[in-house]
């Protein structure tokens, strides 16, 4: 009998002594997170670690800073170095009338595809021969002539870019590639996937308005991501969400736009005409499992406008998304989780 009782004891001790530990990880103070900012891909990126400490914490964030000069010499349009900027420009290397890409890059331009595709080509990567004329950062305000504009638009059509897994084929003189809309949420996710590898449980990774978290706070609360206001500074919000784990994307006309003559020139660009787009909408912010998704919906969902692109985030598993228009309403699709105002 009081061997039996002793049993019931110590489970109950242990069952207590558990439920002790519990409660001291919800409520113990955590040290500060460790988090790092540089320049790179043209905007500031940060990443924040949380759950590591000190110079080892210091060390991933740096090699996850690398990444990125990594990536860029692959993406960029405008780096003479890049892989993107030698196919743009036709010396990137040729076999039977096909360039030769990378793994990575033939992977991002066919994520890249499938949204021009997905938006029937409200969004298209093809753009480049439009968007290389327009210049939305030396603040020169310039807009292309109209002839060029027409000339260039001419060259722009996804459907006319055969990929064959690395190998890539334009069936028409002039064309080019810009993934611009798709490479950031490219590189947040490879980030995302070193910062697991090295063991790290909860951390914030932000390039410039492209947000990816992994896991939760220590303390086990979502992470508060705040949705920017438009033509604000980035500090200054809208709303704000909680998500843990998630990708937070937003595009918008107050990223890189000018004046001109009191008339506004942003650079999300429609390819049927190669003007900016001029459909009531100035963001959308979309929440997703993959930062590249985001990316890609974000800017494809703007293309397509309030009512088209609210349908296809309706039509995509586990993507929400908010749509801000011209008189600052905000428009949520239904599965949009509790917004903190």
């Amino acid at each position: 009998m009081k061997k039996r009782q002793g049993i019931i004891f110590g489970v109950v001790f242990i069952f207590i002594l558990f439920a002790a530990i519990v409660f001291f990880m919800k409520n113990q103070e955590f040290d500060e997170p460790v988090s790092k900012s540089d320049f790179k891909l043209n905007t500031v990126v940060t990443v924040t670690i949380y759950d590591l400490e000190g110079k080892k914490a210091e060390a991933i964030i740096d090699k996850a800073l690398k990444l990125c000069d990594k990536y860029e010499k692959i993406f960029s349009r405008t780096l003479p170095e890049s892989e993107i900027y030698e196919l743009n420009h036709g010396t990137l290397p040729q076999e039977d009338g096909y360039y030769l890409l990378s793994e990575e890059c033939a992977k991002l331009i066919a994520k890249g595809l499938y949204y021009s595709e997905l938006s029937d080509g409200a969004f298209d990567i093809t753009i480049e021969p439009v968007s290389s004329l327009w210049d939305f950062t030396s603040g020169e305000t310039i807009v292309p002539d109209a002839g060029t504009i027409a000339k260039k638009q001419a060259c722009v059509g996804y459907e006319n870019v055969e990929l064959t897994g690395n190998r890539l084929r334009f069936k028409k003189e002039g064309m080019g590639i810009e993934l611009g809309a798709v490479a950031k949420g490219y590189i947040a996710d490879k980030v995302k996937e070193y910062l697991v590898s090295e063991g790290v449980k909860s951390a914030v990774i932000d390039l410039g308005g492209n947000v990816l978290c992994i896991g939760e706070k220590p303390d086990g609360e979502p992470f508060k991501i705040g949705i920017q206001k438009p033509f604000a500074d980035r500090s200054e919000t809208v709303a704000a969400v909680e998500i843990a784990g998630r990708s937070v994307v937003s595009s918008g006309v107050y990223e890189r736009y000018f004046e001109k003559d009191g008339k506004q020139y942003h650079h999300i660009l429609d390819p049927s005409t190669g003007y900016p787009y001029e459909n009531g909408l100035v963001a959308v912010t979309v929440l997703s499992e993959q930062s590249v998704d985001g990316d890609g919906l974000s800017t494809a969902c703007f293309a397509l406008g309030l009512e088209k692109g609210l349908k296809l985030i309706e039509q995509t598993p586990d993507t929400e998304a908010v749509f801000i228009t011209e008189d600052g309403e905000m428009h949520f699709s239904k599965g949009f989780p509790e917004v903190v105002q």
